[in-house]
C-alpha cells in the first residue's frame, strides 16, 4: 500500500538517501553530480515542504516545494530506481499543482538540466512548457511552468 505524508526533520538522512540513489543515474549524462545530490537536507527540510511517498512504510519517491509569492516551485522530484515507470513522480507532480492550488496560486515552475531529456518530455507531457533555457556552470538549465487547468478557464 501507498501512503503520503509530509516529511519532518528526523527524515533528513531518509531523504538524502533517496535523493542520491534516485539521480545517480544523471551523473554519466550530466558530468557530474545533480544538484539534489549535493543539498544539505536538514537544511533543506527547515526550509521548504517535502511529501513523502511510502509503499509498506519503505520511502519510495518525494517530492520537495517551494512557496512563492507568484508561484509553487518543484525544486527535487526523487524515485527510487526500482519504483521509475510506476506513475509516482506524476502523482507527486500532481500532487504540487493540488498544492499550488490551496495556496491559490495558478503557476508551478520547475528547472531542469538540458542533459536530462526524459525528464524534459514528461514534464511536457503533462503541460508544461519550456519559458527560457540559460547556462549554469558546465550545463544548461532549463526552466519551465505549468498554468493550472482551474485558473486557464478563468481567464477571459
Amino acid at each position: 500500500m501507498i501512503t503520503m505524508r509530509e516529511a519532518v526533520a528526523a527524515d533528513a538522512a531518509a531523504v538524502r538517501a533517496l535523493t542520491r540513489e534516485a539521480y545517480t543515474k544523471w551523473v554519466a549524462v550530466t558530468g557530474r553530480e545533480p544538484l539534489p545530490m549535493r543539498v544539505d537536507y536538514v537544511e533543506a527540510l527547515a526550509k521548504h515542504r517535502f511529501d513523502l511517498l511510502h509503499e509498506d512504510g519503505v520511502l519510495v519517491a518525494l517530492i520537495e516545494t517551494e512557496r512563492n509569492p507568484d508561484h509553487l516551485l518543484i525544486v527535487n522530484v526523487a524515485v527510487a530506481p526500482g519504483h521509475q515507470k510506476r506513475g509516482l513522480g506524476r502523482r507527486l507532480l500532481a500532487h504540487a499543482e493540488t498544492l499550488a492550488r490551496e495556496d491559490s496560486l495558478d503557476v508551478v515552475r520547475l528547472y531542469t538540466n538540458a542533459r536530462m531529456v526524459e525528464n524534459i518530455a514528461l514534464y511536457e507531457s503533462l503541460g508544461y512548457r519550456i519559458d527560457r533555457e540559460e547556462p549554469a556552470g558546465t550545463s544548461v538549465q532549463v526552466h519551465m511552468s505549468k498554468m493550472l487547468a482551474s485558473q486557464i478557464s478563468a481567464s477571459p
